[in-house]
């Protein structure tokens, strides 16, 4: 763990969210959240988050060497538990405190934060649901998604298909060229909006359900598309038997020690709010 910077933002005070934000959530599945961090607080973790992961992204191969699901994005995972700072960010109440809202639970856990930095000239990120690798029996969990650089539509901004969390688990779909053929023609075939992110300054953000589904086109600008997410989920949620390699490797990575039936709640899962 590093010393904590003097001076970083705090991140405990409330984010004034209306009750027509919440039921846009728990209607279409995802919202976005302008300004839930200020520009100053998003320039300030980003320099602690670029820190971090310098430490222990190793990925060095160029990008004609990856498959589709590397071309996507770097990805980093779990940076709290190597530096206190980001352990600041990724634990901050706002943020805890909104996901519970939006999902209307009393509390919310930890499941894992990780960076997602698409590269300029990086790839599309095909249609999928993140609920497909968490070995979890509930349908509140929920993924804040927050670029920490002013980006535009063409450097990556997510793309979701409306009310798609209302099918709930659409089967053992990884991140791949697969997934994106099957669910582009299940948005198709279902006739869902398609909600485009748009423009976004550092320090806005999304938050989606571990079953909407969700892609984004490649990075077709001149510098990095910087994002940090943190994923969350019901107090209270037991782990589930996993049924595919992913979700025997989530339990393992992120719910150390934990069997099905039990709580999930190791000592990588804290209670974040209340």
């Amino acid at each position: 763990m590093s010393d904590v910077l003097p001076g970083l933002p705090q991140l405990d005070g409330g984010y004034p969210l209306d009750n027509d934000l919440i039921r846009q959530y728990q209607a279409n599945g995802h919202v976005r959240l302008n300004g839930l961090c200020s520009p100053q607080e998003a320039a300030a973790y980003r320099e602690v988050i670029h820190r971090a992961e310098a430490r222990l992204n190793h990925e060095v191969r160029p990008l004609e060497e990856r498959d589709t699901y590397g071309k996507a994005f770097l990805q980093t995972m779990n940076l709290w538990t190597a530096d206190e700072d980001v352990r600041r960010f990724v634990f901050a109440k706002r943020f805890a405190q909104v996901a519970a809202k939006l999902m209307g639970v009393t509390g919310v856990r930890l499941y894992h934060d990780q960076s997602l930095n698409k590269e300029a000239g990086g790839g599309h990120t095909p249609w999928h649901q993140d609920y497909y690798y968490w070995p979890l029996d509930t349908e509140h969990t929920i993924t804040m998604w927050m670029p920490l650089v002013d980006i535009q539509p063409e450097m990556g901004t997510l793309t979701f298909a409306s009310k798609s969390h209302r099918e709930g688990y659409l089967g053992p779909l990884e991140i791949s060229d697969k997934s994106e053929e099957v669910f582009d023609a299940m948005v198709a075939e279902k006739g869902f909006q398609l909600d485009f992110t748009g423009a976004m300054k550092a320090g806005d953000a999304t938050f989606h359900s571990g079953t909407t589904l969700h892609c984004a086109p490649g990075n077709h600008g001149s510098y990095n598309r910087e994002v940090m997410t943190i994923i969350y989920f019901a107090d209270g949620t037991t782990v589930i038997e996993p049924d595919k390699p992913k979700r025997v490797a989530d339990l393992a990575e992120w719910l150390p020690g934990l069997k099905p039936g039990e709580l999930a709640a190791s000592r990588l899962n804290p209670l974040l709010f209340p």
